[in-house]
């Protein structure tokens, strides 16, 4: 690697692409809901059970929640989150986002540094203690992002893709087909770079 690079944690690595956080760091780290649906319920529970229902609001961007989403959310909250450890996790999950925008790396580090200090009081969950550990320990990583703003989300995105041609078609003998179907997933093939092959 290059003695130059700087490693970084884009947005999407840590609360998630297009608003939602189906993510690394904060989903893995802040999701109190299943202990405490377990707590309140005795169990797993089932599909119309309170906290179940709240998953989807949970997971979007607060801009992209509806009034009548919202008051969905805080009524459901105010039913299955009795200690509001649900509802702490889904602001922090926001929050997190909010240091995203901030446009100076020293003003987003000096807010991340004070987010993640808050969130290891011991007044607050057991998962929101580990995400802020863990935002501690990522805290250059999650700044040097403000430096450049660039992501590898695309490159991840068409590895997934080819590894996922690859496995629905159990394996490729043969690299040239390989990369055609690639080619053909992923939109409108360069003919001109596909030597033999005549398009019908």
């Amino acid at each position: 690697m290059d003695p130059r690079a700087h490693v970084a944690v884009a947005a999407a690595g840590a609360v998630g692409g297009h608003g939602a956080c189906r993510v690394p760091i904060a989903r893995r780290s802040a999701t109190p809901c299943r202990r405490v649906h377990n707590e309140t319920t005795g169990g797993r529970g089932a599909k119309g059970d309170t906290l179940y229902r709240t998953r989807r609001l949970l997971l979007k961007a607060a801009e992209r929640i509806t009034d009548r989403g919202k008051a969905k959310l805080r009524g459901l909250l105010a039913a299955g989150d009795p200690r509001g450890e649900v509802r702490d996790a889904w602001h922090a999950k926001e929050t997190l986002r909010g240091i995203y925008q901030i446009p100076d790396r020293d003003l987003a580090l000096d807010a991340l540094d004070e987010f993640s200090r808050d969130l290891r009081d011991e007044t607050f969950s057991p998962e929101l203690n580990k995400l802020g550990r863990t935002l501690n320990a990522w805290r250059t990583q999650i700044a040097n992002w403000h430096l450049c703003k660039v992501t590898n989300g695309p490159t991840e995105a068409a590895n997934n893709l080819a590894k996922l041609i690859k496995r629905v078609s159990f394996g490729t003998a043969n690299l040239d087909h390989h990369r055609t179907r690639v080619l053909l997933y992923a939109g409108k093939p360069d003919w001109g770079l596909l030597d033999g092959l005549t398009p019908r």
